[in-house]
């Protein structure tokens, strides 16, 4: 279901109508996608289809027109599809907006990230296999004959919790507003939900009760103890990167090539201003007849009082009550006598009569709150059995006359007054700002300090200063400020009912990459870096043909004839590796791929920012230790029997796209990836 189909801000909405924004709304396969895809990316899986398949309304998230119309498709064979899937068919506009709202939902993680880096990423053929996933086991389940019939989807409506209202029950005038604010009509919404059904009913069964034989776990969980010996070797590109730089050409194609990496992200300026009750115009004190009204109304509270605390023994029958008053009446302790039955006494209070009265029943409360303290009651029949009933305690109140609560009342209207003017002036400022009021104007009506930020990013931090802290205060109002035209002045609160926020935008500087007169030292630097990088890597090639050969690692890089750094001598178990994982960490990729290798290999990987190549080369493996322990084996079952579902559900989409055919209209796709980065 659409996440955007939870109540709004109302300052969230304006900005979206001023701006003709649509709506962010996500799919439920969306979102699957967007947690894991940049910091993940180059080892993110398909994802679990069973969370595909939970109401994965990707029609949410595509409501609109298509842009096959738009001059960019014109001239493609099919240019109104991206793919078919059997007979049905992926439109341009289907995928332009799934990537858009893919991006929406990253941008909670990271609010600078822009659609440029996002595109060059990979995220447009990565949404759209998700997209073709979906598709092929929808597909599929229709052909093997699974329905999703009017009722089926009509209960998934209703148990939807985006449409239900403060009694927790489906709301029609709150399904019906939710249609509207997404442009989408009922069988819309229908058809994408009975989809997501026939998904479900398709791929559950395909990994349902999915266990590892136990002979697997056990192996499986002796190499998790396994030791390994190795070396990892750096060939830095410094070491073989050119004297001089490149011309004016290289550098000018380099950029070209590699402008992605100098993209700077959208920013922009605010004005602002904050007031709160301070802001308010002189008010009246309450009056006294207001006071005495509101004496009036909560005559409950300062009229007499009386609470008892209570040690009850609650027994089965009537006849074993007695039997228990009768050892009492010969000076058993009630809880002694109770101890002895195998019974345990409960201590209520302090309480109201009508507290005790819901607890038990009208009969004993009002037996118990006339009896005196310290005494036992007879048997009394109650909500659970017979009563045993001792007053422990009695607590009287005698009330408050209304001279004696005066203050209290009197301060507590004033508080009143002055949330309710606060909220009316608010109210009012928003109408003002509604009609086009400035807020310069605005400011200067409630003697209001103006501030303008400098050029910010969408977290609200200071552009070009990455340690600044940003502006707190204006955190509530960011994701609109970051939708809205300029000169649009918003409302906002910072803190509900005590502390609002005048704004808007001054200044829009665009997401773009840096022009290269500003950045050619560093588009210099880096192209001298690319360059030792390729030079690295044929360096890389000749070490490992050596060591391939039986040359030793060490013996190889001297033949370099180059100042490279002598090769670290690894000893590592499994478990240690693991262990980069708590808190967060990710494991070295040289590691990650040492404990992946066979024994005697050498393996090359390319080092982060074009800074090198590394060898890893494994000498010898030493087998861990097999445990026997049940619980290592129960938990190594599990995680396995995991991995096998997942890979369970992968074949089967596989098997799927197979079966009902897959066709991509790449022509169409890159069009769509140069419409979203803006390079068309």
């Amino acid at each position: 279901m659409c996440v955007h189909l939870l109540r709004q801000s109302r300052s969230g909405d304006k900005a979206r109508r001023k701006t003709n924004s649509p709506a962010p709304c996500y799919s439920a396969n969306g979102p699957l996608f967007m947690i894991q895809l940049i910091r993940r990316f180059l080892d993110s899986r398909i994802g679990v289809i069973v969370a595909i398949a939970f109401l994965g309304l990707i029609a949410l998230a595509f409501a609109g027109t298509d842009v096959s119309s738009n001059k960019l498709f014109g001239g493609v064979a099919g240019g109104d599809r991206v793919a078919t899937v059997g007979d049905e068919k992926i439109g341009t506009a289907e995928l332009q907006r799934s990537v858009q709202t893919a991006l929406e939902r990253y941008r909670q993680q990271n609010p600078t990230v822009t659609m440029q880096v996002f595109v060059a990423e990979g995220a447009v053929g990565k949404v759209l296999d998700e997209m073709l996933d979906r598709e092929s086991v929808a597909v599929f389940a229709s052909k093997i004959g699974l329905r999703a019939g009017r009722r089926l989807v009509d209960s998934e409506i209703a148990n939807a919790p985006y449409f239900r209202g403060a009694s927790g029950k489906f709301d029609d005038e709150i399904y019906k507003q939710a249609l509207r604010q997404q442009g989408l009509s009922e069988k819309e919404l229908r058809d994408d939900l009975a989809k997501g059904l026939l998904v479900k009913q398709a791929a559950v069964p395909v990994s349902f009760g999915t266990v590892m034989p136990t002979s697997i776990a056990r192996r499986y969980a002796g190499v998790l103890s396994e030791a390994r010996k190795g070396a990892i070797a750096l060939i830095p590109s410094a070491a073989y990167a050119p004297a001089k730089g490149p011309d004016e050409a290289q550098l000018n194609a380099f950029y070209k090539e590699t402008r992605t990496r100098y993209i700077r992200p959208e920013r922009r300026v605010l004005q602002y201003a904050t007031f709160d009750e301070s802001a308010l115009k002189d008010l009246k004190a309450p009056t006294e007849a207001q006071i005495a009204a509101r004496y009036k109304r909560d005559a409950a509270l300062y009229a007499p009082s009386e609470q008892r605390s209570f040690t009850q023994l609650v027994l089965p029958t009537e006849q074993a009550a007695k039997a228990v008053k009768a050892e009492l009446a010969a000076g058993k302790p009630l809880d002694v006598a109770a101890r002895e039955k195998g019974l345990r006494t409960s201590a209520i209070g302090p309480v109201s009569k009508n507290a005790y009265a819901g607890q038990t029943s009208a009969a004993l409360a009002a037996a118990m709150f006339a009896a005196p303290q310290g005494q036992v009651s007879e048997p009394l029949k109650g909500t659970l059995g017979y009563y045993l009933v001792r007053v422990d305690r009695v607590e009287k109140s005698p009330g408050k006359t209304i001279d004696q609560v005066r203050g209290e009342i009197s301060t507590a209207l004033a508080a009143e007054q002055k949330r309710k003017a606060i909220i009316d002036l608010s109210a009012g400022i928003e109408e003002e700002l509604d009609g086009g009021a400035a807020l310069t104007d605005i400011a200067k009506e409630l003697g209001l300090q103006l501030h303008v930020t400098p050029p910010i990013t969408a977290d609200g931090r200071v552009y070009g200063k990455p340690d600044s802290q940003g502006h707190p205060l204006l955190t509530p109002a960011l994701s609109t400020a970051f939708s809205m035209d300029e000169g649009e002045p918003q409302l906002a609160e910072v803190d509900p009912g005590k502390l609002f926020l005048i704004y808007e935008v001054t200044e829009i500087t665009q997401s773009a990459p840096a022009p290269l007169k500003e950045i050619k030292e560093q588009v210099n630097a880096a192209w001298i870096l690319a360059q030792g990088a390729k030079q690295a890597r044929l360096a890389a090639d000749r070490v490992l043909a050596k060591v391939g050969k039986g040359m030793s690692i060490e013996q190889a890089l001297a033949e370099e004839k180059k100042p490279l750094p002598r090769p670290d001598r690894i000893a590592m178990t499994r478990d240690e590796l693991t262990r980069f994982a708590q808190g967060g960490r990710r494991p070295p990729a040289p590691l990650v791929l040492m404990f992946s290798m066979s024994e005697n290999s050498v393996k090359r990987l390319e080092a982060p920012d074009n800074n090198g190549w590394m060898l890893i080369q494994l000498v010898d493996i030493e087998p861990g230790k097999v445990d026997d322990n049940p619980q290592v084996l129960a938990s190594v079952t599990r995680e396995l029997g995991a991995l096998q579902a997942q890979e369970y559900e992968a074949q089967f989409i596989r098997a799927t796209r197979a079966d009902v055919g897959v066709t991509r209209n790449d022509a169409a796709i890159k069009a769509v990836k140069r419409q979203l980065a803006g390079t068309e």
